[in-house]
């Protein structure tokens, strides 16, 4: 398996996942949106053919409020591949790349409260809070819960690579 920054040219592939996983979809210049705004928040996940069989779509958000954060839009990965730590490892990649970029404290995304596969994922892997309940947020009327995972973990190893001496030659 492969993990690597989305290419405008994956922008088919990722939605074609999404498709196959997913109840929410997004048209094509959602996709193109995301990848052209900020090409280096979006991963996919490769296998050894080099076909997607997963990927995080992600940006930051442009509100006013204090702390800079980036939200996660989609995450999927095909059924074929999932029980293999490749979602948990898109997220992070995607997590690093927020804090690296564009210094995110923290990274939000919305989930079903019926999906408990992600919320295992996101509870107890990666550490999200719930921080609200969004009644009817989802098309079909079902809520979801708003959750936070805080990036300063990110931020620690960030700070630990930019204090690393540099090789003098």
């Amino acid at each position: 398996m492969n993990i690597r920054c989305a290419r405008p040219e994956d922008l088919m592939n990722m939605q074609h996942c999404n498709l196959l996983c997913l109840p929410e979809n997004y048209q094509m210049k959602y996709y193109f949106y995301h990848g052209l705004s900020w090409p280096q928040l979006s991963y996919v996940a490769e296998d050894e053919n080099g076909k997607i069989v997963g990927y995080v779509l992600a940006k930051m958000e442009e509100d006013q409020e204090d702390l800079k954060h980036g939200h996660i839009t989609s995450l999927a990965v095909k059924r074929s591949h999932r029980r293999l730590g490749l979602a948990q490892k898109l997220m992070d990649q995607a997590s690093e790349a927020m804090v690296e970029c564009f210094d995110a404290k923290y990274v939000s995304l919305h989930v079903r409260k019926s999906n408990r596969a992600a919320l295992n994922l996101y509870k107890n892997a990666l550490k999200f809070e719930t921080v609200e309940i969004e009644p009817k947020y989802y098309a079909d009327g079902e809520d979801a819960y708003s959750m936070r995972r805080d990036l300063s973990e990110f931020s620690k190893k960030k700070d630990k690579k930019e204090e690393a001496p540099k090789n003098e030659e």
